[in-house]
């Protein structure tokens, strides 16, 4: 399935949201990215960074199957959200 951008976009805020709710894990990415928590508000305006912060959620099953449940989407979503935004484009070797 094919997301437009500001589909994508809205599970990054979403999923922006509940990473600044997440105490656990929100130092983990800060610490992970070298972003501050500036650059986290600032990031909400900016469809890399929200790419970025998706690219990070899919690093764990774990952070997946949370952030997806809490929101009620399937878990294939956000891999449709990260392909949607800059820099998220399948690359092909060949």
């Amino acid at each position: 399935m094919t997301m437009t951008q500001e589909s994508a976009e809205t599970v990054g805020l979403q999923a922006l949201a509940w990473l600044a709710g997440n105490e656990d894990l929100l130092p983990v990415f800060l610490g992970s990215t070298g972003a501050s928590e500036v650059d986290v508000r600032n990031g909400a305006t900016d469809p890399e960074f929200l790419g970025g912060l998706l690219e990070f959620l899919m690093m764990d099953d774990a952070w997946v199957i949370s952030f997806c449940d809490s929101i009620s989407i399937p878990y294939v979503r956000l891999m449709e959200a990260r392909q949607s935004l800059p820099g998220g484009e399948q690359v092909h070797w060949t």
